[in-house]
């Protein structure tokens, strides 16, 4: 008789064990021999050592089907569990990964693809273009590709906290309340691909870091993918203190949209600043977005391409 105790790392269990446990009753069906029951996120299985050894190998290739696809199907449990595979997902054309519930989250526009493509050669990235053309989303894709792919060992993501200054002192509560709602939109994409377990753990060990590019200073940022957004209000003393963090095996994209720029004078911007000054070097790569990879309401574009006309 062999006992195992099998640890499903960063799971949520309604999706692995399935409501009221019906995932888990679908496996055990498949091992009679075998008492397992379940604890948290433990599993004990006690039998005969081979049968142990199947049912943990079995276990094994379910978590890495989970983790990849972040969703656990019926069909899948039940290929897995007999067959020791699972038909993956078409794929897709332009697909970056698989977010949440197994969504496919792909390149939806030229320039999005092409974003994409320069991120395989150039560990600087600038991402220029309106609102809603899908720059930041796009590289939080790749940033969670990445570690996932384990080229990187934790994601950093920073926009600057109040436009043209960082005053957080004029807005109420502690740090953590007065800089979130600036980087809301940094948890909502993530949130789209990391579940919501996940991610959390990834926050608590710093494995996904969310700061204000006032605490960037003195950093040195090794074996990082790191995005900064909102770029176009940082001052050219900024963004150099933030481009010269990059470490070794970093990856660094930058986006903004220098129509939308908040300093006081708009020649001052860091961001235009710094993609003149570094035009022409080595593994630095510049993608303009335009209205037309615009991806959110229809109507999105016809305002963007009225205010500049206007």
């Amino acid at each position: 008789m062999t006992e195992k105790l099998i640890y499903l790392e960063s799971v949520d269990l309604v999706e692995f064990f399935g409501v009221n446990n019906t995932k888990l009753e679908m496996i055990k069906t498949q091992f009679p021999k075998l008492k397992i029951t379940a604890r948290g996120d433990w599993i004990k299985v006690a039998g005969e050592t081979n049968e142990v050894a199947c049912f943990e190998n079995k276990i094994t290739l379910l978590l890495e089907y989970y983790h990849q696809y972040n969703v656990l199907k019926d069909s899948a449990i039940a290929e897995i569990v007999r067959d020791g595979r699972a038909d993956v997902p078409e794929n897709e054309n332009d697909l970056i990964l698989f977010g949440v519930n197994g969504r496919p989250v792909k390149a939806r526009t030229e320039n999005q693809r092409k974003l994409v493509k320069e991120f395989e050669t150039n560990d600087l990235l600038f991402a220029v273009g309106p609102a809603g053309s899908g720059k930041t989303y796009t590289a939080i894709a790749l940033a969670v590709r990445a570690l996932k792919q384990r080229m990187v060992k934790r994601i950093i993501l920073s926009r600057p906290a109040v436009e043209a200054g960082e005053k957080l002192g004029f807005l109420p509560g502690d740090m953590k309340e007065k800089i979130d709602p600036y980087l809301q939109p940094l948890y909502d994409a993530l949130m789209d691909m990391i579940p919501s377990i996940k991610l959390k753990e990834y926050m608590e060990n710093s494995t996904v870091q969310i700061a204000p590019l006032a605490f960037m200073r003195g950093r040195t940022l090794n074996n990082a993918f790191v995005i900064l957004d909102e770029a176009q209000n940082t001052t050219s003393n900024q963004l150099k203190m933030f481009l010269t963090r990059m470490g070794d095996n970093a990856k660094f994209v930058v986006t903004g949209d220098v129509t939308q720029i908040d300093l006081p004078n708009p020649q001052n911007s860091g961001l235009v600043q710094a993609m003149r000054i570094l035009k022409g070097i080595k593994g630095v790569s510049k993608v303009e977005f335009t209205v037309k990879d615009i991806v959110r309401h229809r109507l999105v574009q016809d305002i963007v391409e009225a205010y500049a006309k206007a």
